[in-house]
């Protein structure tokens, strides 16, 4: 072992050493930081942390990889060369900058998705003007930066004090000595990186403990490798035939009919009746979870309007948020379909003309407008409106629509615009908009949908001064902030001649909060909805347990609409007692809530059912399984999956 840190190798094994050590006082942090979820199972903590040291010895080595072929071939007489110092401290720097980083980056993104770097972290590395402003008006830039190069220059002071440099550049060992220490890390590095895979970590019920086993920078590749899962390669299955006949018996409603008896078209037709055509303007509040409105236990009054419109409302108290990501609940409002594994449909290619709640409005001869206060390029949203037909109002700050997506685009000029942060404009300047193109449509008699994707609920929770009383950048603040934004909006919108024919759907995209003990927490998409200002407004409380792709098809019960679907979702008033289900997913791990059975499936091929009990709707393991409920929740997720990837889901 004294020789590995006083030869050639001296500086690599420093470093790996250190890294491997980091790693492990993050995951001791992490622990400590997530014990309320945690499994105390002393066997499996300690497996975590057996498998965490193998994923960082993996990540460790794959870094270090290209230093170890230098170190390897460089010719004798270059070691300890200005050019050998040179390429070594600069090398190290920007690996050491990386590393650290990577490594204090971890803890607050732990903080809030209770994960290891996922898609999300490759996502920020796509939508670089979000999330450095976001970064940028969230933490102190500078101080960061400082750390990072202190950190850096503390490492070399500690390596010189060691002699460790002084070894690297001082042991001239012939080619064939090197190889001793070379070929060791170069196995390590190509053989477990081709064998560790992040499922290995996953080998237990509560999600922390699956974490605590990762590595994040593993854990970041694995995500950029496996940015879309295919459903039929890692998922439980049915025979096509019996998928579609056991999804078809719990799609259709009493007032609708199949238009073919083709296996595979669930398209249906829905019999309305004294239909109505109000003009719709859907809010969509970021991360607006149910556990802020006094309605369900909050005693801080942060949401006094969304309470005493409530209480004027259609408002669904059970509903459920399908994912934990905006773009998720995009998805559902939009396509009505459960979340399938992988991406969200918004972000991914060939997503154009899918038949959608747009598909239905335009039928109707609404126009529909994508109203949001940034660059709607961030998430591909403007490609997925936009491609379902949708006019498009943002920020436009220079990122083309492609050519293939015909539709008009307004910018939101710099001179309409208060307050701006990494997100985008602040919900009033948002809801001018909204306003704006109502107008716009009115003085046209145009009807119109509006999709209002809302930001100001977001970190780093700023907000225009002056507005409320409670200070900028703390969470509690921007949801008060954006309640008293929705406030204003409403008061302004009744001013208008089109406000009594308008309703307003006000529901959010997801919770602020996912992470948990297990791999879904269903307290934790537990959202708020409310239809406002319906024709022949009546107040009711809808109890039943909903599905975010429930809302826009109950609407239209509401509305007495007569229109052709094929839509997963149901109107919850059509759905007979006891057929009420939920659908819930994090990207990988996809189920369905029905009564107080989730039923849990995987990219494993794992099928997991669990009794849900308590107010914190904790999971209880059911080993006796209802393969009932395991047939419907495959069928649902199996031919949502298959029906986009083979083109079903496109308008006809």
């Amino acid at each position: 072992m004294k020789k590995l840190f006083n030869g050639r190798f001296s500086t690599l094994f420093g470093v790996l050493s250190l890294y491997v050590f980091l790693s492990f006082l993050v995951r001791i942090i992490l622990l400590i930081w997530s014990v309320k979820d945690l499994d105390l199972n002393i066997t499996h903590i300690l497996r975590a942390f057996f498998t965490g040291f193998a994923f960082d010895l993996t990540m460790g080595s794959l870094f270090l990889a290209l230093y170890t072929v230098y170190l390897l071939l460089i010719p004798r007489k270059w070691i300890g060369s200005l050019f050998d110092k040179c390429f070594t401290y600069l090398y190290l720097s920007l690996l050491l900058l990386i590393i650290y980083f990577s490594l204090l980056a971890e803890i607050p993104f732990w903080e809030e998705f209770g994960v290891r770097f996922n898609f999300i972290a490759v996502d920020y590395l796509i939508y670089t003007y979000e999330v450095f402003e976001n970064i940028n008006q969230s933490y102190p830039l500078p101080f960061i930066g400082a750390v990072l190069i202190g950190l850096i220059v503390l490492t070399f002071f500690l390596f010189k004090k060691l002699d460790i440099f002084k070894n690297t550049f001082s042991v001239k060992n012939p080619i064939r000595h090197r190889l001793i220490y070379a070929v060791p890390v170069l196995t390590i590095a190509v053989v477990l990186g081709l064998v560790m895979k992040n499922k290995q970590a996953d080998f237990t019920d509560n999600l922390v403990v699956n974490e605590l086993g990762k590595n994040g920078a593993f854990s970041f590749v694995s995500a950029y490798q496996s940015n879309e899962l295919d459903y039929g390669i890692f998922y439980p299955t049915l025979p096509e035939k019996e998928a579609y006949s056991v999804l078809k018996q719990h799609l259709l409603q009493d007032n609708q009919k199949y238009t073919t008896e083709t296996d595979d078209d669930i398209s249906r037709v829905t019999q309305g009746n004294n239909e109505q055509r109000p003009n719709i303007i859907l809010i969509t509040i970021e991360s607006f979870s149910g556990e802020f409105l006094k309605a369900f236990g909050n005693k801080d009054d942060i949401t006094p309007n969304y309470d005493r419109l409530a209480d004027q409302s259609i408002f669904f108290t059970n509903l459920y948020a399908t994912g934990t990501r905006t773009v998720r609940g995009m998805e559902a409002l939009m396509l009505s379909v459960p979340p399938t594994p992988g991406n969200s449909i918004v972000r991914r290619p060939d997503n154009q003309e899918l038949f959608s709640v747009s598909t239905i409005v335009k039928a109707k001869n609404y126009q529909p407008y994508f109203i949001y206060g940034g660059d709607g390029y961030f998430d591909n949203m403007n490609t997925f409106f936009g491609g379902q037909g949708f006019d498009i109002v943002d920020r436009d700050r220079g990122n083309p629509l492609p050519d293939k997506i015909k539709t008009d685009r307004f910018q939101i000029k710099d001179n309409e615009v208060t307050f701006e942060n990494a997100w985008g404009i602040c919900d009033e300047d948002l809801y001018k908009q909204s306003i704006k193109y109502a107008d716009k449509s009115a003085k046209a008699n145009q009807p119109f949908f509006q999709f209002v994707m809302t930001t100001s609920n977001h970190k780093p929770f700023t907000f225009p001064k002056g507005k409320i009383d409670l200070p900028q950048g703390d969470r509690n603040a921007a949801v008060k902030y954006t309640d008293y934004a929705l406030g204003k909006f409403l008061a302004d919108a009744k001013t208008k001649s089109w406000f009594k024919n308008t309703v307003f759907v006000i529901v959010a995209d997801h919770c602020a909060n996912s992470a948990g003990r297990w791999e879904i927490n269903i307290a934790n998409h537990h959202i708020p909805a409310i239809i406002y200002n319906l024709p022949l407004q009546k107040t009711e409380k809808i109890n039943r347990l909903t599905s975010q792709i429930d809302l826009m098809p109950t609407l239209f019960g509401y509305l007495g609409w007569s229109y052709t679907t094929s839509l997963y979702g149901k109107d919850i008033n059509q759905t007979k007692v006891g057929d009420e289900r939920a659908f819930l997913g994090n990207y990988r791990t996809l189920g369905m809530l029905k009564g107080t059975i989730f039923t849990q499936i995987d990219d494993r091929r794992r099928v997991e059912q669990f009794i849900v009990s308590g107010a914190n709707q904790s999971l209880s393991e059911v080993k006796s399984k209802n393969n009932t409920l395991i047939s419907q929740t495959i069928s649902y997720y199996q031919t949502a999956s298959e029906r986009f990837k083979n083109g079903k889901m496109k308008e006809k």
